[in-house]
């Protein structure tokens, strides 16, 4: 974690430990991604790997009917992690911004002085 005396800290919220932790749930994602394409194809590709044993019977009579949800909720979860990832940047990247912005709005401006009075109110 950051010690809070970092440029870029913005109401205690730390940029760089948002932004570290985002690349965890891309991660995530490419994972779950990749499982669940191998649970497709290698499934798919087998037909009923299971078997037609007592266990097999079971295993596929309670999978088959549920497949379809189950891969959706895994396309699902891996679209989520996805998002998670994004958002957790452009959050890290819009506390910068908001920062700035802040920061503009109490900088004081300086004017030069004018020794005859003009402009002064």
């Amino acid at each position: 974690m950051v010690d809070g005396k970092v440029p870029g800290k913005v109401l205690d919220i730390k940029t760089a430990d948002i932004k570290a932790a985002a690349p965890a749930f891309h991660q995530g994602a490419i994972d779950l991604s990749k499982a669940l394409t191998t649970l497709i194809k290698t499934l798919d590709g087998l037909g009923e790997p299971w078997g037609h044993d007592k266990q097999g019977n079971q295993f596929g009579g309670v999978y088959k009917p549920h497949q379809k949800s189950i891969e959706s909720a895994a396309g699902i979860l891996v679209l989520g992690l996805t998002s998670i990832n994004e958002a957790m940047v452009d959050m890290a990247d819009g506390h910068v911004d908001h920062d700035e912005l802040v920061a503009g709005m109490f900088t004081e401006v300086k004017t030069p002085k004018q020794s005859d009075g003009a402009g002064e109110h």
